[in-house]
C-alpha cells in the first residue's frame, strides 16, 4: 500500500536565531485533506505545531506563532514548514501528518490518519 505522506527524514541543524524549512510530500491521495506538522522532543509528549486545513486556514501553537509559517503547494502536492528565529526549545523530531476528516481540534494528533517518518531538528550553538 502506498503511503500517502512522504517526508525527507534524516536530520537538520541550525543555530539559535537561524531558519530552516521542512517539506513533506503527499502522494496517492486525491480527496480533500488537511495537513499538519507535529513535533516530539525526548521525554515529552507529541505536540501540534502548525496545521493548514483543506480550506487553507492555518492554525499555530502559541509557542511558534510569529516565527513559523505553514504553507502548501497544491500543484506540487507539497507541505512546507518555514521555521524562523529558531530556539533551542524547538529541537525535536518533526512529523507531518494528513487528516482525511474534520479537525475539531486541529493541533491534536488523534485526528490525523497518515504520518510521515519524521525529521530530526536540532537547534544549538
Amino acid at each position: 500500500q502506498v503511503q500517502p505522506v512522504e517526508s525527507a527524514g534524516g536530520s537538520v541543524q541550525a543555530q539559535p536565531g537561524e531558519s530552516l524549512r521542512l517539506s513533506c510530500g503527499v502522494s496517492a491521495y486525491t480527496h480533500r485533506y488537511s495537513m499538519g506538522w507535529f513535533r516530539q522532543a525526548p521525554g515529552k509528549e507529541r505536540e501540534g505545531v502548525a496545521v493548514i486545513d483543506d480550506g487553507g486556514t492555518a492554525t499555530y501553537d502559541d509557542s511558534v506563532k510569529g516565527r513559523f509559517n505553514v504553507s502548501g503547494d497544491n500543484t506540487k502536492r507539497v507541505l512546507y514548514l518555514q521555521m524562523n528565529s529558531l530556539k533551542p526549545e524547538d529541537s525535536a523530531m518533526y512529523f507531518c501528518a494528513l487528516s482525511t476528516g474534520r479537525l475539531p481540534e486541529p493541533l491534536r494528533g488523534i485526528f490525523y490518519d497518515y504520518w510521515g517518518q519524521g525529521t530530526q531538528v536540532t537547534v544549538s550553538s
